[in-house]
């Protein structure tokens, strides 16, 4: 996951609204939005390669979602899959608070990570890239591969598209929630950020939605989360061969208290 949009309790009817690309090499094998046969209070996609995931929401209301840190200097060889802290909290019963306190202890053994876990009342972020965690207080954020609101081109691109489409008290129409993670355009060069990387491919990498046929935007994602407790998780797939977008999948269901 390289894009996270999203405000958190800062809407008149809705709690948590995510709109998210997941960016990934395109060989890699993934299991579309889908309650887990093997456990089915999970709601999200599979990582096939590794059996985790990059973004999910619980039957009783717990979130999370990662993104890699863009960073040469903290990829690890040999290190555990990233993917499985957003799956070890979804199948967990650690409160959020308490997870990340435990993942805090074990951060420097993977890559680069940020990491977002929550319920219904709370949500905190953790990047292993920096010291200590922080509780995440209503508004609206970004969360690219730096850290969390990082000025990158984006990130402000996109929370100004995002803020102005939660301007509506009901969110009846989730299509410009797709128009905006489907922007193709690149910026100034002179805005881009410098993450060690070649000038190349912090170019590649940086429009919100990416169209390399090695690399890029592989699915988007849409989660609403209501005050009172109803959520619709929607899922386009970004077609392998030629990028092409499919359908929307949705899923819906009432938290469980």
């Amino acid at each position: 996951m390289c894009l996270i949009l999203f405000s958190y309790k800062n809407h008149p009817t809705y709690d948590l609204i995510i709109a998210s690309n997941r960016d990934e090499f395109r060989d890699r094998s993934t299991e579309v939005l889908d309650f887990w046969p093997d456990n089915p209070s999970i709601l999200a996609g599979r990582d096939l390669q590794n059996g985790g995931t990059w973004l999910g929401i619980t039957r009783n209301g717990r979130f999370a979602a990662i993104t890699n840190f863009r960073s040469l200097s903290v990829i690890k060889e040999n290190s555990p899959s990233r993917g499985h802290l957003v799956k070890d909290y979804l199948m967990g019963c650690d409160s959020p608070l308490a997870y990340i306190e435990k993942i805090e202890k074990e951060a420097s053994k993977y890559s680069g990570f940020n990491l977002l876990v929550g319920d219904n009342n709370h949500l905190y972020y953790i990047s292993n890239c920096k010291a200590g965690y922080e509780e995440i207080s209503p508004g609206c954020y970004g969360l690219s591969n730096s850290f969390l609101d990082a000025p990158w081109p984006k990130i402000e691109k996109g929370k100004q598209a995002f803020e102005e489409a939660i301007q509506d008290d009901n969110l009846l129409e989730i299509k410009p929630f797709f128009v905006l993670l489907s922007d193709k355009s690149f910026p100034e060069e002179s805005l881009l950020p410098r993450t060690g990387v070649s000038l190349e491919w912090e170019k590649m990498l940086s429009p919100i939605f990416i169209t390399n046929p090695f690399y890029g935007t592989r699915s988007q994602a849409v989660l609403l989360v209501t005050r009172n407790g109803h959520v619709d998780f929607y899922e386009r797939t970004i077609h392998r061969e030629n990028c092409r977008k499919g359908s929307i999948r949705k899923r819906s269901f009432h938290i469980e208290q």
